[in-house]
């Protein structure tokens, strides 16, 4: 057995990535299919909190996939300290452990906040070309919260050729628009860029908006926001107030996962005693067993899959490795007989 211990930084990992969205994109509806035909699992998740610190955790996602003609195991290890902000350092920090599928000793570790970021917003781009029953053009994008999941999620809306009229950016922290749209935002790509302090004018002004906050409760509770009937890409998970949630379409990614840890799916479902306001999955609109309506609020909302990370995680490694960029670590399994 080769006992090479491969280490992949995150500046290979931005290369790879950035190189191709739509084929992170496809890889990422492939792992939706193959977690849908029970090819793939991925157990409930727990938080590892900190009492000292409320808003801290960090989350073991463990996860199994098959991926064509080879199954790939790991885990990825995820903290999210908000307070890392105010600091000038990114929310996230994330590592990610690929398992040997035969002895299921670990391959490598590679650096997996850009994954988690990546994966998600691949994630969010194929729910909105779905829920937008495949016209890739909004005339306003509004992005509530400016933090590195949204960077990403803008960048594969771009990056998979949607067009974008105007772009309305909000965050409560008034400085963050600025920084976003100075660093993200490409100008000639759109008409007007806006910077606004009115959360409420966003919504009502948006026909494709992104949650992408540290919201630990709902903070939304107007369901006539919603009146003009936008796609909403509820990645943070916990902005929604119930009544918005009942009178939407809601897609989600797997719905044991969503209705759990307190998300607005999950507090809706406590409210109401039911989740039928649950229309479907994302495997469901890709197979075309669902479709989306026009006509009503959509919401995607994605808990975040551990085999989605495995499967970009998995193309990290498999391309770092046929073009040798990586860091061997050869001893790092020293006891090596039995």
């Amino acid at each position: 057995m080769n006992f090479e211990f491969k280490v992949i930084s995150g500046a290979i990992a931005h290369e790879i990535i950035h190189s191709n969205y739509e084929m992170c994109q496809t890889i990422i509806a492939e792992a939706y299919r193959q977690y849908a035909d029970g090819k793939a699992s991925a157990p409930t998740c727990h938080f590892l909190r900190f009492p000292d610190r409320p808003n801290a955790r960090i989350i073991p996602l463990p996860a199994r996939i098959a991926m064509g003609d080879h199954c790939i195991s790991g885990i990825k290890w995820i903290a999210s300290y908000p307070d890392n902000v105010a600091k000038g350092i990114p929310r996230a920090s994330a590592v990610l452990i690929l398992n040997d599928e035969e002895t299921g000793y670990p391959l490598a570790c590679v650096e997996a906040s850009l994954i988690s970021a990546a994966r998600t917003a691949a994630s969010a781009t194929l729910g909105a070309h779905h829920l937008a029953r495949g016209k890739r053009r909004a005339k306003s994008l509004g992005i509530v919260g400016n933090g590195i999941i949204s960077k990403y999620i803008y960048q594969f809306l771009i990056g998979t050729g949607w067009e974008i009229d105007e772009v309305r950016l909000f965050d409560k922290n008034p400085a963050e628009p600025e920084r976003f749209h100075k660093n993200v935002i490409q100008d000639r790509r759109h008409r007007v860029v806006t910077h606004t302090g009115d959360l409420e004018s966003l919504l009502v002004a948006s026909d494709l908006i992104v949650f992408a906050t540290s919201a630990g409760a709902p903070h939304i509770t107007d369901k006539e926001l919603f009146a003009h009937n936008p796609i909403v890409l509820h990645i943070s998970l916990r902005d929604l107030g119930a009544d918005i949630i009942a009178g939407a379409q809601n897609f989600v990614d797997s719905a044991e996962h969503a209705l759990s840890n307190n998300t607005s799916l999950h507090l809706a479902q406590m409210e109401m005693g039911h989740a039928d306001f649950l229309t479907g999955t994302i495997s469901d609109l890709i197979e075309g067993r669902r479709v989306a309506d026009p006509e009503r609020l959509r919401i995607f909302s994605p808990f975040g899959l551990g085999v989605l990370d495995l499967a970009l995680g998995n193309l990290v490694y498999r391309r770092a490795v046929e073009t040798r960029r990586f860091v061997a670590v050869d001893d790092f399994f020293y006891e090596r007989e039995r």
